[in-house]
C-alpha cells in the first residue's frame, strides 16, 4: 500500500480512542484523527478540509450510537460511500450479520490485538 489510509475513530472511552490510535500509527501508510461522540465525527468531516478514507466507530455509545452514526453518513450525499468498519464488544454472529445488514464494511470485535490491529483494518478495507 503505498497511500495513505486516513482513518476517522469514534468511541467515547478515551483509553480505547488511544489504545486505537497507537496501534493503527505503528503502520507508517496510516494516519489516524478521532472523536468522541458521532456527533463530533459529523462536525469534523463537514468542518474542514481533512476527509478520511474510512471510519472506524464503537457501536454503543451515549447520544448517537454506531449504527445511528452510519445512517447519518448514508442520508448525507457527501458521505453515503465512506466507508465504516464497527469496533464492538457485541460480536454474536447475528449481530455481526446486522452490522453488515445495515452497510457496514466490516466488524473487528473487542477486545482485539493492538499489534494486529492495522493489519485487520487494511484486510477489511481491500
Amino acid at each position: 500500500m503505498t497511500d495513505t489510509l486516513s482513518i476517522l475513530y469514534v468511541d467515547d472511552e478515551p483509553d480505547i480512542r488511544l489504545i486505537v490510535e497507537m496501534s493503527l500509527k505503528l503502520r507508517p501508510d496510516v494516519a489516524v484523527r478521532t472523536a468522541d461522540s458521532g456527533e463530533q465525527a459529523i462536525a469534523m468531516l463537514h468542518g474542514g478540509d481533512w476527509r478520511p478514507n474510512l471510519v472506524m466507530v464503537d457501536v454503543m455509545m451515549p447520544g448517537m450510537t454506531g449504527p445511528e452514526l452510519l445512517a447519518a453518513l448514508r442520508k448525507d450525499p457527501d458521505m453515503a460511500g465512506l466507508p465504516v468498519i464497527f469496533v464492538t464488544a457485541r460480536a454474536r454472529q447475528q449481530d455481526i450479520a446486522d452490522y453488515i445488514a445495515l452497510g457496514a464494511k466490516g466488524v473487528i470485535t473487542k477486545p482485539f490485538d493492538p499489534i494486529r490491529l492495522a493489519e485487520q483494518v487494511i484486510a477489511l478495507t481491500r
